[in-house]
This record gives structure tokens, C-alpha cells and sequence, in this order.
């Protein structure tokens, strides 16, 4: 039986990537563990291309859908700018659920500059709440592009913003009553408002502007699944050290209560970036001038078996999550 969540990588090299139609030349990048996002050859530019579902919340999946489709996209250092949609909404919907859903997609896409360009919409018999699918294109000057795979041993690892943002916001959404007994009505609404910062489209433009090896965006699996999924696409090993990484007091006390791992929580918002060691600085500096927070977590390593976290002054091997935090709860 299969987990709920991403399917294991294992799985992905047995049974998805070994059926993936006929091969073009023109695809510089392809699917592949840990990669978010296909990149075509289009002369002097790249077309980026990505597809994600919101199937883990109800409140705002128009805006999770172009928010986690265009972070995808940004990382490659392409600028979003074409989205097509599919919406499944369950049994008995009425027509208020779907208006709800086209106005946040309307302006989510309006506030990033997205043009909304088709998709399809349905009723869909068996679903217990809706499903949002949708494909974002950008696109990027040929000699700008980045990918997941080009992290370098030695080279930093740049967390911004703060782990488990997105699923901060959609625990506080979906369990507001139980969280607002225990904390009160001021710190669910301060959770739930970590909704309004899970764009890395600015963070990544920012950091491409000045040069990195690789970005991406940690979603299902949190940070810990995030730096695997770098660190396999590039087969390096990762170290990390557990005082460095930021992380909101909201999501301390959400994961305390429910027992959860903030660094496996999806964290949609966050943005990790492979930099060379002697630009990290300055992109700290240069998203810092944005008021975006940055910290430097660790770094990449040659062997790829060394994938850890130092805790205490002690290195542990940091396991893969089997599934995403967020899963136990809603």
C-alpha cells in the first residue's frame, strides 16, 4: 500500500520514469527525482512548464494553486506567466464553492502577473472536498536558466523565509477551533495569515539575478524532503545544523500540540538555494533589501550517503519522511 502523500522515489524509478512517451532533444530538462518543473528549448529561451494538485486544503485552493504552481516555476529563474486549470469539485457543490475558487485564482494570478489561459471544470463523483489541478508555464533567457540538479559539493544551503509555512497556515484553517481553545483567536489568525507569504517568486528572481547552482521550493515532506529531493537530482549529501534553521513561534506551537515535525511540514514560502559559498552573502544581502528573512542552514557535500543534521553539537542522520506532517492532522 502506498502512503498518502508524494510517491517514494524508489517507486517513482520503477514505475513513472521508465514510461514517460517518446524523447525529444529539445527537453533540457525532463522528470526526474527532484525536479519540479520541465524546461523546453525555445531558440534563446526557455519555456518552464510545472503541474501541481491542492489536495491537502479547502479554504483558498485557488490561491494555493497558482501560488505553489508559480513558486515551482520561479525556481528554475524563469518568470511565471501562463496558468491552465482543472477543478474537481465534489457531489452537491453549488455554484457559490466554485465562485469562491475563480475568484482566488483570478487574483492570485492578477497579483503575480499570470494570465489565465484555459483548463477544464467538473463535477467529479467520489470526492470529499475539491481538488484544484493546475500547470503553470514561464519562461527565461537560455543563459539564465536554473535547475534543481546543479547543487555543487561545498556549496551553501539558503533557507528563506522560515520552515513549514504552508502548513502552519492550513492546519491553523482547518483546525481554527481546536487551536483557538488552546492558544486563543490572535494566534490562529496570525497562523492562518502565513497564507499571504508562500510566494518564492520574488525570492528566487532575486537569487538568480545574482547567481546560484540550484533552487527549490520544500512542499509535501517539509525541508527535510526539499534537501533530499535536491540532494538526489544532484547526488551529493547535505549537512545541516538544526539551530540555523528559522522557523515561526506559530509553528513551534502548532507542531508541539499536534506532535508534528516542522521540518517535514509542507513549507510552501520557503525557498532553498545551492550558492556558491562566495555569493551567499550577497544574496542575503539582496533579499534582505526585499525584506525577505534568509539564513544560511549548511551546506552540500560530496558523499551522497551523508545526509544529516547537526543537533547539539552532535551529527545525525536526517531520514527522508515517509510522508508529509500535515496528513496526521487534516
Amino acid at each position: 500500500m502506498l502512503a498518502p502523500g508524494k510517491i517514494p522515489p524508489e517507486k517513482l524509478k520503477e514505475i513513472v520514469f521508465n514510461r514517460l512517451g517518446t524523447p525529444d532533444e529539445r527537453v533540457l530538462v525532463g522528470a526526474d527525482l527532484g525536479i519540479d518543473a520541465s524546461a523546453i528549448d525555445f531558440g534563446g529561451r526557455v519555456l518552464v512548464a510545472s503541474t501541481d494538485p491542492i489536495t491537502g486544503a479547502e479554504e483558498r485552493v485557488g490561491f494555493y494553486a497558482v501560488n505553489v504552481n508559480a513558486n515551482d516555476v520561479s525556481t528554475f529563474g524563469a518568470r511565471p506567466k501562463w496558468f491552465l486549470v482543472s477543478i474537481l469539485l465534489p457531489e452537491n457543490s453549488d455554484e457559490k464553492t466554485l465562485e469562491r475558487i475563480m475568484d482566488d485564482l483570478h487574483a492570485s494570478a492578477s497579483k503575480l502577473g499570470i494570465a489565465i489561459v484555459g483548463g477544464h471544470t467538473e463535477v467529479t463523483p467520489g470526492l470529499k472536498r475539491p481538488i484544484v489541478v493546475g500547470t503553470m508555464l514561464g519562461e527565461v533567457e537560455k543563459s539564465k536558466l536554473v535547475t534543481s540538479n546543479g547543487a555543487k559539493p561545498g556549496d551553501a544551503i539558503i533557507l528563506t523565509k522560515w520552515a513549514g509555512l504552508e502548513g502552519t497556515s492550513i492546519i491553523a484553517s482547518e483546525k481554527s477551533g481546536e487551536l483557538e481553545k488552546a492558544f486563543g483567536r490572535e494566534f490562529v489568525k496570525s497562523a492562518k495569515s502565513f497564507i499571504e507569504v508562500i510566494s518564492v517568486v520574488e525570492d528566487a528572481l532575486t537569487a538568480a539575478e545574482i547567481g546560484v547552482h540550484a533552487m527549490h521550493d520544500p512542499t509535501e515532506g517539509g525541508v527535510v524532503n526539499g534537501l533530499h529531493e535536491m540532494a538526489d537530482s544532484a547526488g551529493l549529501g547535505f549537512v545541516i545544523h538544526s539551530e540555523r534553521i528559522p522557523l515561526r513561534e506559530e509553528t513551534l506551537r502548532i507542531c508541539k500540540f499536534f506532535s508534528l515535525n516542522p521540518l517535514a511540514l509542507i513549507s510552501s514560502g520557503a525557498l532553498l538555494i545551492a550558492s556558491p559559498r562566495e555569493k551567499a552573502n550577497e544574496i542575503l544581502r539582496a533579499l534582505a533589501e526585499k525584506s525577505i528573512n534568509a539564513s544560511v542552514i549548511g551546506e552540500f557535500v560530496g558523499d551522497p550517503t551523508r545526509r544529516a543534521i547537526v543537533e547539539g553539537g552532535s551529527e545525525r542522520l536526517l531520514k527522508r519522511p515517509e510522508s508529509d506532517e500535515l496528513w496526521k492532522v487534516v
